[in-house]
């Protein structure tokens, strides 16, 4: 079958990708944001095909429907067939309140009612039994210092570890540090092309980086049986992303740790995630303060300080400003256009 797939993610060439689309692909595999931006920047030439889809498929739909996509999401359904004119299909692991609240909207004319259909599962628990999750308390200022402690334990010298973050500039930060620690360690987040990410992807699943540096683009989707520890150096405002993070490890039957590196503000974050998890979480008691001021504090401190001074020379983080100046710039514009209209 001569079947045309094109693939709009950020990390790629946006021409090339506009090009594509331009060519009418039979299936477009596209996240909101990249889609998004085709919408707003890209011409009417290249999102025409767009304008006759026939099937909306939406994966990871308790994401896709979260807040933080929401502003994308519309502006890709403003561009797409009503929704008596196509199908739409949403899949999803994590049942949300707004996921189910679909089944109660009104029905357009002519279209059969929403039909939901949850699979009943054997287990009903959120955190596998074989999963283990710890947490040490901490002040803000030097989780540096707890992070390069846990990683150096005797029992976490030697396993592949991913470090979950919730900022771009936070894991290459962190990635930078550690390898002036000579920390085998790559790292994963919207700020890569995608030709690095796909890079560091593939060192770490053949154990060349023993840990993986990432933000929430790696907490869903990523089979690594090897992974035997997951920490969250930074803990996540939903507790269903933390329910994602730490279910890379302990995977198909066997065991896994994850460890929260808890600061002064995350204590209401702790509480919500133990009661989605229906897990307390322990304390990581090999970690103490006399070890982390006696082994990791200077270490870390000075190798974070020449990181930082590199990644202001290299104007880390200026393109993402720059894209995002330009899409306010876009967006003004184009509303500029509809209310002369």
């Amino acid at each position: 079958m001569n079947i045309r797939l094109s693939v709009i993610v950020g990390g790629e060439d946006i021409v090339k990708q506009a090009l594509e689309l331009q060519k009418r692909p039979h299936f477009v595999v596209a996240t909101p944001g990249r889609l998004a931006d085709h919408i707003l920047n890209s011409g009417e030439e290249t999102i025409k095909g767009l304008r006759s889809v026939k099937y909306l498929v939406l994966d990871e739909a308790d994401r896709v429907l979260s807040n933080s996509f929401s502003k994308d999401l519309q502006r890709c359904l403003s561009v797409l067939p009503d929704a008596s004119k196509r199908q739409t299909l949403l899949f999803t692991a994590t049942v949300t309140d707004a996921v189910r609240s679909l089944k109660n909207k009104p029905t357009p004319e002519g279209k059969l009612p929403v039909f939901m259909h949850e699979v009943e599962t054997v287990d009903k628990v959120a955190i596998p039994s074989t999963l283990s999750l710890y947490y040490v308390f901490v002040p803000s200022y030097v989780k540096e210092a707890y992070l390069h402690t846990i990683l150096s334990l005797e029992k976490y010298a030697t396993v592949n570890v991913i470090i979950f973050v919730n900022r771009t500039r936070t894991a290459e930060l962190l990635r930078r540090t550690l390898r002036k620690l000579d920390f085998r360690v790559a790292s994963l987040h919207s700020e890569m092309p995608q030709s690095e990410r796909t890079s560091s992807l593939h060192r770490f699943k053949a154990q060349a980086a023993r840990i993986l540096i990432a933000t929430d683009v790696a907490s869903r989707g990523l089979d690594i049986p090897t992974v035997e520890l997951v920490i969250n150096y930074d803990l996540p405002a939903d507790p269903d992303d933390f329910i994602h993070r730490v279910g890379r490890t302990a995977r198909a039957g066997r065991k896994g740790d994850s460890v929260s590196i808890v600061a002064e503000r995350d204590v209401e974050r702790v509480h919500a995630i133990e009661e989605r998890a229906n897990k307390k979480m322990e304390l990581l008691e090999e970690v103490d303060d006399d070890k982390v001021v006696g082994t990791s504090l200077t270490k870390m401190t000075t190798a974070k300080r020449e990181a930082m001074m590199d990644m202001d020379k290299e104007n880390f983080g200026e393109k993402r400003q720059i894209n995002k100046r330009k899409r306010e710039q876009a967006e003004k514009s184009k509303t500029k256009k509809k209310n002369k209209t």
